[in-house]
């Protein structure tokens, strides 16, 4: 069993996965991600994006391969300790957003640091900050059915960025947002990510929130490709086309 480079955090050797119904998500995918970077996973609806993320993460053990996280290596992982390293090291973005409903939104951020055991004064102050900067501090005591949507996905990013974990990954972290809304919050999220060290994984369909990132890894039918070519898609998914290069 061959070690990653010392200069990558994440690193994966020929993952494999296929889906219960049979259908291939990933078919021999390798890459490395450097620490500090922005990675861009881009591809098409089905290419294996998030399935890609998962096994990254540790969420979805890949059925065949490698990953490394640092000098750990994640594929020989049990569940439990693998649980650990997601709620310690790592922090996830899901396209919808989806907060604890008898919580208040400060305290939906503020849940992972205090289930590390921070407590709740440090880890409000942590959470209220964040929520600052994606700019929905004056909702912080209201709960989230009080939210639109787009304020839920705002909060939710907050949540995985509170803990300055190690590596964050996102699943097309702006879907629910209206257009006008995603530069922002994928600005804000890019920056604080930089400020703070923070490697990030970011699956995405749109060719404007892959050109925010530092690097872009492109996934057709479970396989990396040189580039990816794109449909037209409506004015809510994003520009009409793109093609992109690695």
């Amino acid at each position: 069993m061959e070690a990653p480079p010392d200069n990558d955090v994440l690193w994966a050797r020929s993952l494999h996965f296929t889906h219960s119904d049979g259908s291939p998500a990933l078919q021999g995918v390798s890459l490395g991600v450097r620490e500090g970077e922005i990675l861009a996973v881009g591809g098409p609806r089905g290419s294996g994006k998030t399935t890609l993320l998962r096994c990254l993460s540790g969420l979805t053990p890949a059925q065949r391969g490698e990953v490394w996280f640092n000098s750990v290596p994640v594929h020989t992982l049990g569940p439990m300790a693998r649980e650990r390293m997601r709620r310690d090291r790592f922090g996830w973005i899901d396209p919808a957003p989806v907060l604890v409903p008898e919580l208040n939104v400060w305290e939906n951020a503020a849940l992972p640091l205090m289930l590390r055991g921070v407590s709740r004064r440090r880890a409000k102050v942590a959470a209220t900050e964040w929520l600052e900067r994606v700019d929905i501090g004056d909702k912080a005591r209201r709960r989230p059915h009080e939210l639109t949507q787009a304020e839920r996905q705002r909060a939710c990013i907050a949540r995985a960025l509170a803990p300055a974990p190690a590596v964050l990954f996102a699943d097309e972290p702006t879907a629910p947002l209206h257009r006008a809304d995603r530069a922002h919050v994928l600005r804000t999220l890019t920056t604080a990510a930089r400020s703070h060290g923070i490697t990030v994984v970011l699956a995405t369909a749109d060719p404007e929130t892959a050109a925010l990132a530092d690097r872009t890894v492109s996934l057709l039918d479970g396989r990396r490709v040189r580039t990816v070519h794109l449909p037209p898609v409506t004015e809510t998914e994003g520009r009409a086309a793109w093609s992109l290069s690695v």
